[in-house]
């Protein structure tokens, strides 16, 4: 079927284009076309004057539509988190599990193995891997240091679904590091004390991104700043960073985005409530924590804090869309999604102008 989408401000990860017809025909992008040129017999869309872009990518998402996955692996969990992901615009993300046992592990990567999802892009273990100095919300009895029969192991079950380690460098055997790196898994730094150097040498060891900026790592001193300034020091290092105003202030986002322009990404770091397990989150009135009061996760959507990023830091719309789009799926290494062009999947989001959410489509399908 050809689908004609209409009337819209057309953000295609590019540039913005206005008085164009954006064609998806079986689940992909076909064209910009002037409206004139639209085919006979087309599904037309009308967009009303609001935005059009790419589906959000959201690279660390813990749960959502009422569950914490970790604590409720199932089929109907990863479906109501999926399908809440995807009403709110996000519609590729990374299943994340916190520090939890490898039991947990398993059956979670089984439950997603057997239930592909077309918004699934794999899954990021955030742990257990990190340093227990900064440990944050994770679960201290159960942080260790990687071996490598075990990471066999998980991989071997994951058959391919875990895309992304955060790890603390300096808690890691380089050779681990490495040989990670060329199994294909995105490795990322977080939860670490290292020094710039301990940094700096996790990069040249397969590291190629840092887990939310400034959260649960060393400080950015001015005798030795630690992994925020190896992130800024080391050009070819991306980064997520969770724009909430809580987990990270305003004006850290801003010089972030100043320094790292288009190595720096939007997560959202969303949890669910839960009182249950390794993972336990009270809801607060805009963000989650710890039984004992340490911040645990956001309450964002993706949607929500592009919206902040061009309300509060200044960042112009197009550049915000790019850093829940076209930066994340840059280092995914994904081809065919985060920007719409032609031979791309037809994965888009149509909001107003107050930033709410209108229509969202998979593959050109509505939601």
């Amino acid at each position: 079927m050809l689908t004609a989408f209409t009337n819209g401000t057309i953000y295609t990860g590019a540039q913005v284009i206005t008085g164009k017809t954006l064609l998806a025909e079986q689940g992909k992008i076909r064209a910009l076309v002037n409206p004139a040129e639209v085919p006979t017999g087309a599904t037309v869309v009308d967009c009303n004057g609001h935005i059009v872009a790419p589906g959000l990518l959201d690279l660390q998402i813990y749960g959502g539509g009422g569950y914490l996955f970790s604590a409720h692996p199932s089929p109907e969990a990863l479906n109501a988190m999926a399908q809440a992901l995807v009403k709110s615009g996000t519609t590729g993300f990374l299943l994340t599990l916190a520090t939890d046992t490898m039991e947990v592990f398993h059956e979670c990567i089984r439950i997603v193995r057997n239930n592909p999802h077309p918004a699934v892009l794999g899954m990021h273990l955030e742990g257990p891997y990190i340093n227990p100095a900064k440990k944050g919300a994770h679960t201290l009895e159960l942080i260790k240091r990687p071996e490598r029969a075990e990471l066999e192991s998980l991989l071997a079950a994951a058959g391919g679904m875990v895309k992304m380690i955060t790890v603390a460098p300096e808690m890691c055997d380089p050779a681990i590091l490495r040989w990670l790196d060329e199994q294909g898994i995105i490795l990322s730094a977080g939860h670490s004390n290292a020094t710039f150097k301990e940094a700096m040498e996790g990069f040249q060891n397969g590291v190629r991104a840092v887990t939310h900026l400034f959260n649960a790592m060393s400080s950015l001193l001015h005798r030795d700043t630690g992994l925020p300034g190896a992130t800024f020091r080391d050009s070819s290092v991306y980064a997520s960073i969770i724009a909430d105003n809580i987990h990270v202030d305003d004006n850290a986002l801003i010089i972030s985005k100043k320094v790292m322009g288009n190595r720096l990404f939007l997560i959202t770091d969303a949890v669910e409530a839960n009182n249950t397990g390794a993972s336990q989150h009270v809801a607060q009135e805009d963000h989650f924590t710890r039984p004992d009061g340490t911040l645990s996760g956001s309450r964002l959507t993706l949607m929500r804090a592009v919206q902040r990023c061009v309300q509060y830091a200044g960042i112009p719309l197009d550049e915000a869309l790019r850093m829940a789009t076209v930066y994340p799926a840059t280092l995914m290494g994904i081809k065919d999604r985060g920007r719409i062009e032609p031979g791309c999947r037809a994965d888009l989001v149509i909001f107003d102008h107050q930033y709410k959410v209108q229509k969202v489509y998979i593959a050109g399908a509505q939601q």
